[in-house]
């Protein structure tokens, strides 16, 4: 499994400043995980490049609908997305495509996709029977490793073995791809290995708090699917 990059620490200058507002965020984002430049979308949009990085950079930038509809459009998504407007809507909204493929994933194309991602579902038993919740996670020397405080629901999934999934799903295209991992789940109780895995960790608990009990979910089964148009 591919981990995830660690971002180094940079000067940020005035013209490449990280963006501010939640549409400047959206955009950013949303270009990035199109592999486009700043400077390929303002042009395939449109717009002067310094228009774009105004709109990403100021949060109180407010494009018209025009030029919002052309971002959207070379964004592969919808003015709603880009303005947050979707925020609280669950995923699966959208209508079946009329020419969707399904097709599975490769071990390989499933670690990828899982060292892309920070937040997963962990599913464990408990005494009220199976239940599933959300962690963030880290991949790490091929398992997945995450933080929780003892007592939680999480921990319930030291020294058992568990399922663990993550996800991406497009409503606007009406697409996505899910991973499931299977394996052991086991407590860190190592001292220097628990700081040596919580070192390179790329993401916290989002949660906050005093999680102290580190687990690791050692994979033996990992499968993966995805419906493309």
């Amino acid at each position: 499994m591919t981990e995830q990059p660690r971002t180094p620490a940079r000067t940020t200058t005035a013209a490449d400043a990280s963006p501010a507002g939640d549409l400047g965020r959206r955009i950013a984002a949303r270009r990035t995980a199109l592999g486009l430049s700043r400077q390929e979308t303002a042009e395939r949009a449109g717009m002067a490049t310094d228009y774009l990085r105004h709109l990403e950079q100021h949060p109180g930038a407010a494009p018209g609908r025009g030029t919002l509809l052309s971002l959207a459009g070379v964004l592969e998504t919808t003015v709603s997305v880009l303005t947050g407007g979707d925020v609280d809507l669950p995923p699966g909204r959208g209508q079946a495509a009329p020419a969707a493929e399904f097709t599975a994933l490769s071990r390989t194309e499933c670690g990828d996709l899982l060292g892309s991602h920070g937040v997963g579902r962990l599913a464990v038993s408990t005494d009220g029977g199976p239940t599933i919740v959300p962690v963030n996670y880290s991949v790490i020397d091929g398992t997945i490793v995450f933080r929780t405080a003892r007592g939680a629901t999480p921990a319930l999934a030291s020294g058992s073995r568990v399922a663990f999934e993550v996800d991406r799903i497009d409503d606007d295209f009406s697409q996505g791809w899910s991973v499931l991992v299977r394996g052991q789940a086991r407590p860190v109780t190592d001292r220097d290995e628990a700081l040596r895995l919580t070192r390179r960790s790329w993401s916290a608990p989002w949660a906050g708090g005093h999680r102290h009990l580190l687990v690791r979910i050692e994979p033996d089964s990992v499968t993966g699917r995805r419906i493309s148009v």
